[in-house]
């Protein structure tokens, strides 16, 4: 009699096993048994009691159903906690609590089940410095200094970078010491994204220019953008909208502040294993007169040379129509230097 129980309930609990699998129902005919580990990206992933782990196209499946609460994202960003039942070909139901109990969902309308925890999100960027110096008939010195840094959340971006350089070069005859480079700059962006590709932005600059007589040019804007590609290998955004501009010269008592419209574009990709272009454009005409206008770009080549460490070459050109008085309207600008990511 006691061998007798000890079975049955061996049985039961087998059976009782069995029962409590989650199911999956291929359109193929097959029928799997086993857990439901996660879908993400139209893979959906299931531990089969007698195949392992196995992933599936979600457009091969016909309906499926758990016994244990699975976490359901849908497109429309609903998000719900609930075994899920089998129902027919395309679709699946949940038991919701409601008046109706059990609602049904077409497949199609699953964005992901059970996703892995989302990475914390952090700062990233890069710093770089470089020296060039020369002796002998000719003596010159020269310093370049660059940051970037970037963090990128699912609804919002915030980027930020500045750079600075100095020259100087001694005249042979004299020994005097001439200044032949003293600028800086540094400018920040926020995008907020009201979808996956369209956001908002408020964005800044300030920069100086001893040599091209620049005390201060201020540019305070803000508008929309629309990202069409972002991935870890190429990135493209562009963006529309307005900005204040003011501009104060050494050699002018009186300033200039205007209101611009203000278009650009932010474009990167990697064109191998070590190798990155990185390319950004911003064009400032005045509302009031389009020929007047300022217009900054970068571009840059970025060589790995460890996992961490690069070697850059940057050009920075810049074209002011109306620069101080006695300067030239375009100053191109040539940066090499070594850094680090972070």
């Amino acid at each position: 009699m006691y061998r007798t129980l000890i079975l049955a309930a061996i049985c039961l609990g087998l059976l009782s096993a069995v029962v409590q699998a989650d199911e999956l129902y291929l359109k193929n005919g097959d029928r799997l048994t086993g857990t439901l580990v996660k879908l993400t990206e139209g893979k959906l992933v299931f531990k089969a009691d007698a195949a392992g782990e196995v992933t599936v196209a979600l457009a091969d499946v016909l309906t499926f159903s758990t016994t244990a609460p699975a976490e359901v994202h849908l497109n429309d960003g609903t998000v719900l906690n609930q075994p899920v039942m089998a129902a027919e070909a395309g679709t699946f139901a949940i038991d919701t609590g409601t008046a109706l109990r059990a609602q049904t969902f077409r497949l199609s309308d699953l964005a992901s089940m059970n996703p892995p925890p989302k990475p914390p999100v952090k700062w990233t960027g890069s710093i770089s410095a470089g020296v060039t110096a020369t002796s002998g008939n000719t003596s010159t010195e020269a310093v370049n200094a660059n940051i970037s840094v970037a963090r990128r959340s699912e609804k919002d971006r915030t980027t930020a970078s500045a750079n600075y350089a100095r020259g100087k070069q001694e005249d042979p005859d004299s020994g005097e010491e001439r200044t032949t480079e003293d600028w800086w700059r540094a400018k920040a962006q926020y995008d907020y994204f009201f979808s996956k590709k369209f956001f908002g932005f408020i964005n800044g600059s300030y920069e100086k220019d001893a040599i091209a007589e620049l005390d201060r040019r201020v540019v305070l804007g803000g508008g929309a953008g629309y990202q069409w590609i972002e991935s870890p290998r190429t990135n493209f955004s562009t963006s529309l909208g307005l900005a204040s501009l003011y501009e104060k010269f050494d050699n002018e008592t009186d300033s200039n502040s205007e209101l611009s419209a203000q278009a650009g574009y932010n474009f990167d990709h990697q064109l191998n294993d070590s190798v990155k272009f990185l390319h950004d454009l911003t064009y400032y005409p005045a509302l009031e007169k389009f020929s007047d206008y300022y217009l900054t770009t970068t571009a840059e080549i970025r060589a790995s040379l460890t996992k961490s460490m690069f070697a850059s070459f940057k050009t920075i050109f810049n074209y002011d129509a109306t620069p101080a008085e006695g300067r030239s309207s375009t100053d191109v600008k040539y940066l090499f230097s070594v850094g680090m990511t972070f």
